[in-house]
């Protein structure tokens, strides 16, 4: 049997701004096997980052998780103290945040930045500490460990950044990374080096890895399952071919079809029609039901609960789901548990 080494169960989270609750995350569950790459995937503020966040408790004001439970190593990490999830925040659960760019303090070496990582996580002390740092420079390709470490962040190129991030990220050697769009602001070459750094690198440590991304592309390449989210909440998940061959949500199906081809085509790329949902006034029905063309009179009025189509795939979809199912006996994920047990 499979070993789970996250939880997450029916995770809310939202900003509380004077006009009002933006609700964020929407009762988000999954699971994460030991060793496995998951994907997660959706547009700009359908709630991928916000939930890497709740999971580290890196929120910032106005934001707050309001319910839900993360667990790992029998832990829920939302009841520890600030003091006690320190211990697990880069010792057991790191993160590579989303710009390269921004992400290093300007004023600190590159050496001193991952020094106090160093420092803080592991039981290394004095000349251990800057030998870690070298070897953790060696260990994501950069050349010349000892003259970099000397070196200030605008005196290295974006995807050096970005390696010395994933360097500071594998510091203590966690058991759970979680990488938040980590080819961001880099060009197309960097992007693919990048890539192959962390999935060579997650299979040298059995890391297990959360890949938060827009890009379908990365997503394809990287992850073993995948969730789809949007406006805050799961609207499909199931293993990379399920997605990608076999999308049950019209959501799913509409982010597919806006990839860019790289065949020869005069076929033009199919944007998805309609504006994002306004988070401070989520619909009562399915919340893509506005954009959806083949949306019904029920999407409208009735959010729709997610089902289990195999073992592997589930959907909250009227028009692609309960009606396909409508004859059988589906099996609802109608609570957190199985919506996360299964996935």
């Amino acid at each position: 049997m499979a070993e789970m080494i996250l939880q997450v169960k029916n995770l809310s989270t939202s900003f509380f701004t004077d006009a009002g609750e933006v609700k964020a995350v929407n009762n988000v569950s999954f699971n994460l096997e030991k060793g496995k790459v998951l994907g997660i995937v959706g547009e700009s503020g359908s709630g991928k980052s916000v939930t890497a966040y709740s999971i580290m408790r890196i929120l910032t004001f106005p934001g707050r998780v309001t319910g839900g439970e993360i667990n790992f190593g029998g832990k829920d990490l939302l009841k520890l103290s600030d003091k006690e999830m320190r211990n697990y925040r880069g010792r057991n659960i790191s993160m590579i945040f989303q710009d390269p760019m921004t992400s290093l303090n300007p004023v600190y070496t590159i050496g001193n930045q991952m020094d106090e990582a160093i420092r803080l996580h592991t039981k290394r002390e004095g000349k251990a500490i800057r030998e870690r740092s070298l070897e953790l420079i060696r260990l994501v390709g950069i050349n010349d460990p000892q003259r970099r470490v000397k070196q200030y962040p605008h005196e290295l190129s974006g995807g050096m950044r970005q390696r010395v991030m994933i360097a500071m990220a594998l510091a203590c050697e966690p058991d759970i990374l979680i990488a938040d769009e980590p080819t961001t602001a880099l060009d197309v070459t960097i992007q693919a080096q990048i890539l192959e750094l962390i999935k060579d690198l997650q299979r040298q440590f059995g890391m297990s890895v959360i890949m938060i991304t827009h890009d379908l592309g990365v997503i394809a390449d990287m992850c073993d399952e995948i969730i789809v989210m949007y406006a805050g909440s799961v609207c499909e998940r199931g293993t990379t071919d399920d997605i990608f061959y076999s999308p049950k949500h019209e959501y799913t199906k509409n982010l597919l079809k806006s990839i860019p081809k790289s065949q020869k085509s005069e076929t033009r790329l199919i944007p998805i029609a309609g504006n994002p949902i306004d988070l401070l006034n989520l619909p009562a029905g399915c919340a893509f039901a506005p954009r959806c063309e083949a949306a019904m009179k029920i999407c409208l009025e009735q959010n729709p609960e997610e089902l289990w189509l195999s073992d592997t795939q589930s959907a909250a979809c009227w028009v692609n789901v309960h009606e396909i199912l409508k004859k059988e006996q589906p099996v609802a994920a109608d609570t957190a548990e199985e919506g996360g047990d299964r996935a």
